[in-house]
């Protein structure tokens, strides 16, 4: 393919949260984009609790409204059962900055209201589409071959860059041997999902619920359609010492936990079990020479804090920016490129420090709360609860690259 004029300014491999907001924004720009999806959407995607951080994209792409219109259960923080509290405490988004509420999703409608946006501002699309390898020019990325569903024949696109938006399938990562396991992090989750749960009570009723168990933790998401996402997160090495299935250890947890079963107590599940193991990782390497990666192509964090869609998001709006500028100024990439993964590393890096400090629930939630504070706002520019809250929210950087501004300010 080296010999061969560029069909596109940019490629986009995988059109979720990050794939489809990097191509949007690109297209917006009246750049050439195609956008190659190995699914068919509307597709099911475990992730459905977002958090104040990924709205101000929203925003950016012009489906504020359209968020609205959708129906989605309004989640204006979350309810804990952590630490060595004796009950729940938790956070409000409100304290942490301009939003009052997220949401909380059914993902298939969410990611497909993303790659429609993609269409409309100019993206080409094309589905069910299996990327099979990826052109080099030397070291440098220009292109891709792809083999549509059903049919036998290699198509290929060349392009100035590459960016790979393909989640946890990590083609790029996988290509040139990028990825880095956290160990410590090694777990594995077990969900399903129920009808007719209880829910918190006044404006509680849509929070996110995550409940302690001694070698792990319960989520709780209530879905608009009266559906709530119900599931049990361990390491694999608890799993593998309780000498039990995903599904037999989901229950017998079940059974022991308290605002768990309390909640589900009247509930019938409606669906069948799905598990994942081993997925939190970072790349050693975020760019090279024609190619960048995004979202979960570039590092996937426990999900824990509900961090994923707003990774990919936020990475998929910086990528778009640095992506933008290489196409006016070639000579920029270096420089652009590090800049996005600097940023990038820097806000992964803040929830990662978190994450891992969270799950020492040995602490007292005045702990947790003067932690995030230390990590995002060591001048105290806000109470330690509102730091907390901030950090959750996934808006910390507008404190600590922002000293002393105003956080009622949206970016």
């Amino acid at each position: 393919m080296s010999g061969l004029t560029p069909t596109a300014d940019v490629v986009v491999v995988g059109a979720g949260p990050a794939g489809s907001t990097t191509a949007a924004l690109l297209a917006r720009e009246g750049h050439r984009v195609v956008l190659l999806e190995r699914e068919k959407f509307p597709r099911y995607h475990i992730g459905e609790s977002l958090i104040t951080g990924c709205l101000p994209v929203l925003e950016d792409l012009g489906l504020w409204e359209r968020m609205g219109e959708l129906g989605f259960t309004r989640k204006y923080g979350g309810t804990l059962l952590w630490g060595q509290e004796a009950g729940t405490w938790g956070f409000r988004f409100a304290d942490g900055g301009s939003y009052e509420y997220s949401y909380q999703v059914r993902r298939a409608d969410f990611d497909a209201m993303l790659l429609a946006r993609a269409r409309e501002l100019g993206a080409r699309v094309i589905e069910e589409a299996a990327v099979k390898e990826i052109a080099f020019d030397g070291d440098r990325a220009v292109g891709v071959e792809y083999v549509r569903k059903g049919e036998e024949q290699v198509e290929q696109i060349r392009c100035t860059v590459l960016v790979d938006a393909s989640g946890q399938g990590r083609v790029l990562g996988r290509r040139l041997d990028l990825t880095g396991w956290h160990e410590d992090l090694r777990n594995v989750a077990v969900w399903s999902y129920f009808q007719g749960c209880h829910l918190l009570e006044g404006t509680k009723a849509g929070d996110i619920l995550i409940e302690n168990r001694p070698a792990g933790w319960f989520w709780f998401i209530p879905l608009n359609d009266g559906t709530v996402s119900v599931g049990y997160v361990t390491s694999t090495a608890a799993l593998k010492a309780s000498g039990l299935s995903t599904e037999d250890l989901f229950y017998d947890e079940h059974r022991r936990s308290s605002e768990i079963q309390r909640l589900t107590g009247p509930a019938e599940r409606v669906s069948a079990f799905r598990s994942i193991r081993d997925w939190s990782y970072t790349c050693s390497r975020f760019h090279g020479p024609g190619w960048v990666l995004v979202g979960d192509a570039a590092a996937f964090v426990d999900p824990l804090l509900s961090t994923g869609v707003t990774l990919a998001m936020r990475g998929g709006r910086a990528a778009a920016k640095a992506v933008d500028e290489v196409l006016r100024n070639p000579s920029s990439e270096e420089k652009m490129m590090d800049l996005y993964e600097t940023s990038y590393r820097e806000f992964l890096g803040s929830i990662l420090t978190f994450v891992r400090f969270f799950y020492n629930r040995t602490k007292r939630k005045d702990e947790y709360w003067a932690h995030a504070q230390e990590l995002i706002d060591p001048e105290e520019i806000q109470p330690p609860h509102a730091d907390f809250a901030t950090l959750l929210s996934g808006l910390a950087h507008l404190i600590k690259a922002n000293p002393g501004l105003d956080i009622s300010v949206r970016d």
